[in-house]
């Protein structure tokens, strides 16, 4: 007899496994279901990483994703304006101002003025704002470097192959 607190409800153990489903039909090999049921782990996974890495960084999801696009930009030896940043988030010029203050005020941005227009700054990550980024996710890129290091150089490139083939398949839907 099931107390009135607990629960084996099927519509609880659908939603918890909803990441997992394919809507679509299965492949039509057992390989293929185990290569897609491996690929919805994966996803899954990146999801969850994710929301870990956003918990971690105390950050909103716009606010660590724009300091992720300064920081790299950085390490590119690139220089972002706001407008830049503003196309980048796909997002308003008024958006970028509040983010790039809470990023300022926080000490993981700063504005450096622009060499020849007085009128115009880049902002650039401090170094507080890189070390913030690779505390929220570089033990997460190093998971997946691990990983692919355990391959052999032929698992490596057919994985690409494969991985390449579903992007541009997915890449090509409509809706």
């Amino acid at each position: 007899m099931l107390l009135a607190y607990e629960t084996t409800s099927m519509p609880e153990t659908i939603v918890r496994h909803e990441g997992e489903h394919l809507y679509a039909d299965e492949p039509s090999s057992q390989a293929g279901r185990e290569l897609s049921a491996a690929l919805l782990r994966y996803r899954r996974a990146e999801q969850m990483q994710e929301a870990r890495a956003l918990e971690t960084s105390g950050l909103s999801h716009t606010d660590l994703k724009a300091l992720r696009y300064l920081v790299q930009a950085s390490r590119d030896e690139r220089m972002v304006s706001p407008k830049d940043l503003t196309i980048m988030l796909g997002t308003s010029g008024a958006n970028v101002t509040n983010i790039v203050d809470r990023l300022v005020s926080k000490g993981y941005t700063a504005r450096e003025d622009h060499p020849s227009d007085r009128r115009a700054h880049y902002i650039v990550p401090t170094t507080a704002g890189m070390a913030h980024v690779d505390h929220a996710i570089a033990r997460h890129h190093a998971a997946i470097v691990a990983a692919i290091d355990t391959l052999t150089a032929e698992q490596a490139r057919t994985a690409t192959v494969v991985i390449d083939r579903i992007v541009d398949l997915i890449s090509r839907v409509d809706g």
